[in-house]
C-alpha cells in the first residue's frame, strides 16, 4: 500500500504551486504573439469564451479527480474508470512527460540568455548571432543538464519543498512581470501596443481561425488537460474546494499572459513602426521573438539592459515552475506503481536529461517533439471529458465537485461544458493536422519533420499501441488503494 501522501500546508501555499504549474514560458513568449498575429483585441474576446468553456472546466476535472483519488493520471484513471482504461491516464502522463524532455531544454535558453544579458553578451553584436551560435551545441545540453538539476533539486524535497519555492518563485515572477508592464506602458508610443491589444474588431470574430488560435492557446498555456493538476491536487488538503480553486488557476494564469502582452506589444510597438512591428510578430516564431527580437527591441530603450534581465529572469522562472510540476507528475506515476519516491526522481531526472538530449542539440527534433506533444495535448483534454462522460457527467459533478464544504456550487452549466470540450478536442486536434497536411500527402510520412501529419501520426500509433498492450500490467502495478 502507498504510504499516505503529504499535503500542501495552506491553500495559499497550493494555489502558488498550481499557479506556477499553469504559467509557464508559453504566457511570456506565445501569448503575444499569437494575439498580435490573430487581431489583438478580437484575440482577446475569444480567449476569455475558451477560458471559460475550456481551460475552467478540465481545470475543475483534473481538481476533482486528483483530490477524489489521491493518485496520478494512470491510478485516478483506473480507480475512476476501472483498470481497463488505465492507458488512458498513462497518455496523459506520456504527453507531459515528452513535454518535459525538450522543456528543460527550453529553461535552459533561457539560463543562458539571462547569464549573457549580465555578462553583456547578449545583444552583443547581434542577439541571431548569439543565438545561432548557442542553440543546437554542447552549451545547450549543458544548460539543459542544469535546468533538469534545479527542477529535480525542487521536487526531491517533496511537497514542502515545491511549496517552499513556489512562495518564493511565483511572487518574484508576478513582481518581475508587474515591473516589465509598468516600464512598456511608460515609453513613448506604448499607448499604440495597448490600443492594438485591447481594441476588438467586431467584424474580424467571424474568421474562424481567431476562434481556434484561441483555443489552442488556452489549451497550451493554462496546464489544463496535461494531468499536471492532477498530480498536485493529490497533495490538497481534505476540505480544500474544487471549483474555487480552479476558478482561481485559471484567471489567475491568464491574467499573467495579459501582462505579459502588454509588456512585450507595448514594447514593440514603441520601438518600432507599426508596419515593421506587425511583420515581425507575424515571421518570428517563439524562439525567434525571445532570443533575436526581445535583446533589440531592450537596447534600444532606457536602462534596457536591465529589463532585460529582468525579462529573461522571469522566463527561468516560469519555466522552473513549470518543469517542477512535470518532474513531478512523472515521479508520481512510479510512485503509484510501487517504486519508493527517491528512487523514482532520480529515474526520472535521469530519463529527462537523455532523452532532453537530441532537442538540446538539434533544433529541428526540439520543433518536431513540440509539434507532436502539442497535438498530443488535445488528445489528453478528451481523454478526460471522455472519462467524465462515461462516469455519468452529473453524477461526477455531484460526487467530486460539489462535495462537502464546497465554497462554490457548480450547476449543470459544466456538464453541457464538459461536452462542449470533448467536441473542441476533436474539432482542435483535426483542424491543427489538416492544416500540416502539405500539398504532397506521401511527403509528409516521416517520423521528425518539424511540421506534418505523418510524424504525428506515427509518433501517436507507437505509443498508443505501447499503452495499450501494457494495459493490463499498467492496471495490476498501480495502486489505486480501496
Amino acid at each position: 500500500m502507498a504510504s499516505k501522501p503529504e499535503v500542501f500546508t495552506s491553500r495559499w501555499g497550493m494555489l502558488l504551486a498550481m499557479l506556477g504549474m499553469a504559467v509557464g514560458t508559453g504566457n511570456i513568449w506565445r501569448f503575444p504573439r499569437i494575439a498580435a498575429n490573430n487581431g489583438g483585441g478580437s484575440f482577446l474576446v475569444a480567449w476569455v469564451v475558451f477560458l471559460l468553456a475550456w481551460s475552467v472546466p478540465l481545470l475543475i476535472v483534473e481538481f476533482a479527480m486528483g483530490k477524489g483519488t489521491r493518485r496520478g493520471p494512470v491510478g485516478a484513471f483506473v480507480k475512476t474508470l476501472g483498470p481497463g482504461f488505465a492507458w488512458m491516464g498513462a497518455w496523459i502522463a506520456l504527453v507531459a512527460t515528452a513535454i518535459m524532455f525538450y522543456y528543460s531544454v527550453v529553461m535552459g535558453w533561457t539560463i543562458r540568455f539571462f547569464v549573457g544579458t549580465l555578462t553583456g553578451e547578449v545583444p552583443g553584436e547581434t542577439p541571431q548571432a548569439f543565438w545561432d551560435g548557442f542553440n543546437s551545441t554542447p552549451g545547450a545540453v549543458l544548460t539543459h543538464v542544469v535546468a533538469m538539476g534545479l527542477g529535480v533539486f525542487v521536487v526531491s524535497k517533496g511537497v514542502r519543498g515545491i511549496e517552499r519555492a513556489a512562495k518564493v518563485l511565483i511572487p518574484s515572477l508576478i513582481v518581475l512581470v508587474v515591473v516589465l508592464a509598468i516600464r512598456a506602458v511608460t515609453l513613448p508610443g506604448a499607448s499604440a501596443g495597448l490600443a492594438f491589444l485591447f481594441t476588438p474588431d467586431w467584424a474580424a470574430l467571424a474568421d474562424h481561425r481567431i476562434w481556434l488560435e484561441a483555443l489552442t492557446q488556452n489549451a497550451w498555456d493554462t496546464g489544463a488537460g496535461w494531468g499536471l493538476v492532477v498530480t498536485y491536487a493529490v497533495y490538497t488538503r481534505a476540505r480544500e474546494d474544487t471549483a474555487l480553486n480552479a476558478f482561481v488557476i485559471g484567471f489567475g494564469n491568464n491574467s499573467m499572459s495579459l501582462l505579459a502582452g502588454i509588456m512585450v506589444l507595448c514594447t514593440v510597438f514603441s520601438v518600432l513602426p507599426e508596419a515593421t512591428a506587425t511583420e515581425m510578430l507575424a515571421t518570428s516564431g517563439n524562439e525567434g521573438l525571445t532570443f533575436i527580437w526581445v535583446p533589440q527591441l531592450f537596447a534600444q530603450i532606457p536602462a534596457g539592459r536591465f529589463f532585460q534581465a529582468l525579462f529573461f529572469l522571469a522566463l527561468v522562472f516560469a519555466a522552473w515552475t513549470s518543469l517542477v510540476a512535470m518532474i513531478e507528475l512523472a515521479s508520481r506515476v512510479l510512485i503509484d506503481v510501487g517504486i519508493p519516491r527517491s528512487r523514482a526522481i532520480a529515474v526520472v531526472g535521469g530519463a529527462g536529461v537523455l532523452f532532453g538530449i537530441p532537442s538540446a542539440l538539434r533544433l529541428g527534433v526540439f520543433q518536431n517533439q513540440d509539434w507532436v506533444w502539442g497535438v498530443g495535448l488535445m488528445l489528453s483534454g478528451f481523454f478526460f471529458a471522455f472519462a467524465v462522460l462515461k462516469y455519468g457527467v452529473t453524477k461526477w459533478r455531484e460526487t467530486f465537485i460539489n462535495h462537502e464544504g464546497s465554497d462554490i456550487h457548480i450547476g449543470a452549466w459544466w456538464d453541457w461544458a464538459m461536452r462542449l470540450v470533448a467536441l473542441e478536442a476533436i474539432v482542435l486536434a483535426g483542424w491543427w493536422l489538416w492544416g500540416a497536411r502539405g500539398e504532397d500527402a506521401q511527403a509528409t510520412w516521416t517520423l521528425f519533420s518539424a511540421y506534418n501529419v505523418g510524424s504525428v501520426l506515427i509518433q501517436f500509433a507507437i505509443a498508443l499501441a505501447l499503452l495499450v498492450g501494457l494495459n493490463k500490467w499498467l492496471a495490476r502495478s498501480v495502486d489505486v488503494g480501496d
